[in-house]
């Protein structure tokens, strides 16, 4: 098993323009750090331009491009001590709260899950009402559906997962989880 000093944290997004550009900046912030991205996270970050953000990291980036999503056995070699999925879609979300893991984001955190990684998962769809970046730089206001809520709160009620609702909240739960490894 790798100790606490050589893991790493390992940072799944998916394809949501939803407070994009804020979890690149906290990415960019963290060491030791290995990126997942989902199809969909790949298209949307060259979609909002954010490629040389993420690319600015130094970090190394995994893509979702095969059907056995093999970086997950990185979880069963003991790699990493925690994960974030930042931002997550409601697509993601429903997925994980109802036992999916059908796509590399979504396996990751299964795997997490029966290796005993805390996840700490920053939900785009939090609220009744939220606020959220569109392409070339356009703010809409997006209203989420029941279900999406009720799937928000399904998924916190896991074990080892943290549901965060705002940049702040993903920042300090990050800190604190870090934190927690070094002691």
């Amino acid at each position: 098993m790798v100790n606490s000093e050589t893991q790493r944290l390992a940072w799944a997004i998916t394809g949501s323009g939803h407070y994009l550009r804020e979890s690149l900046a906290v990415l960019a912030t963290l060491d030791n750090v290995d990126i997942f991205l989902s199809k969909a996270a790949s298209e949307i970050i060259k979609q909002y331009g954010f490629q040389v953000q993420l690319d600015a990291t130094g970090h190394r980036v995994y893509q979702d491009k095969t059907a056995s999503s093999v970086p997950v056995e990185l979880f069963y070699e003991g790699k990493y001590h925690t994960l974030v999925i930042a931002p997550a879609t409601s697509n993601t979300i429903a997925k994980m709260a109802y036992g999916f893991s059908d796509s590399l984001v979504t396996n990751l955190f299964a795997q997490a899950g029966k290796t005993r990684v805390a996840s700490i998962v920053f939900a785009c769809d939090t609220a009744p009402e939220l606020e959220s970046e569109a392409p070339r730089d356009n703010v809409v206001k997006v209203y989420p559906r029941k279900i999406d809520l009720e799937n928000v709160a399904k998924l916190a009620d896991f074990e080892a997962t943290q549901v965060v609702a705002d940049i702040a909240a993903l920042t300090h739960a990050i800190h604190v989880r870090l934190n927690e490894i070094r002691n």
